[in-house]
């Protein structure tokens, strides 16, 4: 389901809690949100339709990806970005990686590691960003 974008900031600036099973539905709606809204926006975190949970959605390389509980282990490359955000006015500036190995878990909450690098890195750290509570 469609849900609306949540632009409290002293919601969105808090952490969230880890993902499980019972957040399923939770993720997608979020890819349901995700796909409405694709004109504008290639990646979304859970709490930007007011869940709380560690889970992240996102664009990669033509196809939705969904993350539970997603965690950079590895990071090189850095650099300066500018960004938006559907739930934040502007845009803004952030350190990013150009590549990041990442740790999460699939629909099936199956553990998984993988290298992502470029724009798909950049829109995961974003969407990371939204689970630590961080702004950009």
């Amino acid at each position: 389901m469609i849900q609306e974008i949540m632009q409290n900031e002293a919601f969105l600036s808090q952490k969230s809690e880890p993902a499980g099973p019972e957040d399923l539905p939770a993720a997608q709606d979020l890819l349901d949100t995700l796909a409405a809204h694709k004109d504008g926006c290639v990646g979304m975190a859970a709490n930007m339709i007011g869940v709380r949970k560690r889970i992240i959605a996102f664009d990669s390389e033509g196809r939705y990806m969904v993350m539970f509980n997603p965690e950079i282990v590895k990071k090189s490359g850095p650099y300066e970005a500018e960004e938006g955000c559907l739930s934040l006015t502007g845009i803004r500036k952030a350190k990013r990686w150009q590549s990041i190995k990442v740790r999460y878990q699939n629909e099936k909450l199956q553990t998984r590691l993988k290298t992502f690098t470029g724009w798909t890195a950049q829109i995961i750290q974003h969407e990371i960003d939204h689970c630590e509570g961080i702004l950009i």
